[in-house]
């Protein structure tokens, strides 16, 4: 599939204060193959206090210094928001001017070959109304290795690595005013499981104000409206933010995926929304109870 650069989305990266991570998030994804055809606009979040100041600052010199894309737009917070707001705000600001965007974070690492995926799915779905994004990553699957296609279809939407168009985003309610449709129908919370045990419990602790995601709003979105996930068959992401200072992803290890080494830039899509059972029991069992226990025992 050729793409030019008045056809390519662009690229929406949101940073905070890991000025390692995001130089590592940066540099890999300046090797990307259409990089230097690809608009990148960064979203600094702000700080609360003189230490949070000081990492803040020397990552927005750091960004200040780029350069390797087609332009670099920078945004930067006056105030701290945290992700989840200034994920909903800056998403939602792109789409003031894009019909499509692909997003990062500071902590992910891309394949060569991420763009072309991301710009070619974006592309091909675009007129799809059962496909509300596109995820670069993918988990670390068994029968992945036996199938012969670029991509699946997922039902649970993914944060690390994704893409969507304006027509899905704005759809979206970020108060959730119908969390009761789910709240008091045990058989759609059992529905809402096929994706992962966790995604009620997120959904329960986001309403009552123990979290604050928007990846778990958009999760159910997807689920309510009955929409899809294209995933990358060979993860196009890697996920670096394992550790301390990491806010989701502290004692985990399911989330381990090797980054896609090939040299593929032509990607093949099909419009029939077909679901391979063995991805989809193996997806859910990664999200399982057990192995959610495992993960608090884990110390890394």
């Amino acid at each position: 599939m050729n793409l030019n650069k008045n056809v390519l989305a662009p690229i929406c990266l949101f940073t905070f204060n890991r000025l390692e991570e995001t130089i590592k998030t940066i540099s890999a994804l300046k090797n990307n193959h259409l990089a230097n055809q690809s608009d990148l606009f960064i979203f600094s979040d702000g700080f609360i206090n003189k230490s949070e100041e000081k990492k803040v600052q020397e990552v927005r010199k750091y960004l200040n210094s780029l350069a390797g894309f087609n332009s670099i737009t920078i945004f930067e917070s006056e105030s701290k928001k945290g992700l989840a707001k200034s994920v909903i705000e800056g998403v939602s600001k792109m789409f003031e001017e894009f019909d499509s965007i692909i997003v990062l974070e500071d902590d992910l690492i891309t394949s060569p070959n991420f763009l072309n995926f991301m710009n070619q799915s974006l592309k091909f779905y675009e007129n799809n109304d059962s496909i509300m994004s596109i995820s670069g990553y993918t988990l670390d699957l068994k029968s992945l290795k036996n199938i012969n296609k670029d991509y699946y279809i997922g039902l649970r939407a993914s944060s690390w690595g994704w893409a969507t168009w304006k027509k899905e985003w704005v759809n979206i309610d970020w108060e959730v005013k119908n969390h009761s449709v789910i709240k008091y129908n045990l058989f759609k919370r059992i529905k809402f499981m096929k994706g992962g045990s966790d995604l009620p419990k997120m959904l329960r602790n986001q309403q009552s104000g123990k979290i604050n995601s928007w990846a778990i709003r958009w999760c159910y979105h997807q689920f309510i409206n009955k929409k899809y996930t294209v995933f990358a068959s060979s993860s196009k992401i890697m996920n670096i933010g394992y550790g301390s200072n990491a806010t989701n992803t502290k004692k985990t290890k399911r989330f381990y995926t090797d980054l896609d080494n090939s040299n593929q830039i032509d990607f093949s899509f099909d419009n029939e929304i077909k679901f391979n059972d063995s991805l989809l029991r193996e997806f859910r069992q990664k999200f399982s109870i057990l192995n959610r226990i495992k993960d608090k025992l884990i110390k890394l």
